[in-house]
């Protein structure tokens, strides 16, 4: 179920920013909402499994439109003052692991008391309150003239969904099954036609050249080694929770609120006025380096059957959340201000994609270390937090990674993180 959001999800931010720049950031960001109370609407009533796949890929298609354009919207409303516009960031970043831990957490409380529909259900109130008022507190555009390539973000969107999918299926199926290659295949055709078809388009999805802008590339990469790196950490050490420590859900969406504290704390407090001090790729490389040290904190946590939360599982959690919280939001803010004004809803989608496949490949290839150190002998709590430890080494050397490829690509920021063209 959840695969089918995550490929709807990734196969169309794209789509979803270039939308923004022409049809205007508040109309998708309406849209979005529309579609995701749909799409909630269709799984909670769901009878069968395929009705629920449905409703959970139209689930995604509008969680597409709607992050790439809310990035869009935060531009319009704060970027005439850099500060302002970081700030406002950092509340974006911070939104999206108090949203996940807040999942987990009532997500346990859902299905334990009430019952499994209402995981799709209580979206319907929070997207009808958004679509109120959106008109009201947002922004609005005119649509720009230009045409949608059609062709191109059929061939992208299919692309990124084949990736996906071609990623988060090979722990079930193998790295090395024929499945896992012919669609990883098929996804590397589909997204070398989409370069191709960009290079001779008048109205390109996305402008190749969009890649020039001083620290959009660099910046884009340490998102997804940052994705590659962190989500990894975060499903893993929910799983020691509950299939090491015996939490149930509920318990153990209550012990990463100490983290997700942290980084609300971390990106809304800290991030914004270090990056006024230090400028980005300071804080992109120091936060990276101090995940990794969290991450190895974990390596020795979690190969313990008998550990516990206060000494296994809190300091570690703590550290990489204090490093995600230095590296997100300067990594952010570079690479969608680094593009031209009006390209804010395609640079925000890059981004975005940028984001989740590091995470879906992260998670994937960790998933498949965990594996082959003994984390599918899930009755073996040895094996268990073998397999364990070894996920959380690979995620170290990614975040390591991470930090050296940002210290090398990036250029050293001026004092203002955000461009005032914005």
């Amino acid at each position: 179920m959840f695969n089918a959001y995550v490929i709807a999800f990734g196969g169309l931010l794209l789509l979803g920013g270039r939308l923004s720049d022409l049809l205007g950031a508040r109309r998708v960001f309406a849209a979005g909402w529309l579609t995701l109370l749909v799409g909630s609407v269709i799984a909670g009533a769901a009878g069968n499994v395929a009705t629920e796949l449905i409703g959970r890929a139209v689930q995604g298609g509008g969680a597409a439109l709607i992050a790439p354009s809310a990035l869009t919207l935060l531009m319009m409303l704060f970027g005439s003052s850099p500060q302002e516009l970081t700030k406002a960031l950092a509340v974006y970043g911070a939104a999206a692991p108090a949203g996940g831990t807040a999942g987990v957490f009532l997500g346990g409380v859902i299905t334990e008391y009430i019952s499994w529909p209402w995981v799709f259900y209580i979206n319907v109130p929070i997207a009808l309150l958004a679509l109120v008022a959106v008109p009201a507190l947002m922004p609005s555009a005119p649509a720009r003239s230009g045409l949608v390539d059609l062709l191109g973000a059929a061939t992208v969107t299919a692309g990124l969904a084949a990736a996906v999918y071609g990623i988060v299926r090979a722990p079930e199926v193998g790295w090395a099954s024929g499945q896992t290659w012919g669609v990883l295949a098929i996804a590397g055709a589909l997204l070398a036609g989409f370069v191709v078809l960009q290079s001779r388009s008048r109205e390109p999805l996305m402008r190749l050249g969009v890649f020039r802008a001083p620290n959009l590339a660099a910046a884009n990469i340490a998102q997804l080694l940052l994705g590659a790196a962190w989500v990894p950490m975060w499903f893993f050490l929910n799983l020691y929770l509950q299939q090491v420590l015996g939490y149930s859900a509920f318990p153990s969406g209550a012990a990463l609120l100490p983290m997700t504290t942290l980084i609300m704390l971390g990106m809304i407090v800290l991030a914004p006025r270090a990056m006024q001090r230090f400028g980005a790729k300071p804080m992109i490389v120091t936060g990276l380096l101090v995940l990794a040290l969290g991450l190895g904190l974990g390596i020795m946590s979690l190969v313990r059957p008998t550990g516990n939360f206060w000494v296994d599982v809190l300091p570690a959690s703590l550290v990489a959340a204090g490093g995600m919280s230095l590296a997100f939001i300067p990594s952010l803010g570079t690479a969608i201000s680094a593009a031209r004004p009006e390209e804010g809803g395609l640079a925000s989608g890059i981004v975005n994609v940028s984001y989740q496949v590091g995470s879906a490949v992260g998670l994937a290839a960790m998933t498949a270390v965990a594996a082959a150190f003994g984390a599918d002998q899930v009755t073996d709590i040895d094996e268990l937090t073998s397999g364990f430890s070894a996920a959380f080494l690979g995620a170290a050397v990614i975040a390591l990674v991470g930090a050296g490829i940002a210290a090398v690509t990036m250029r050293t920021p001026a004092a203002e993180p955000v461009s005032e063209t914005v």
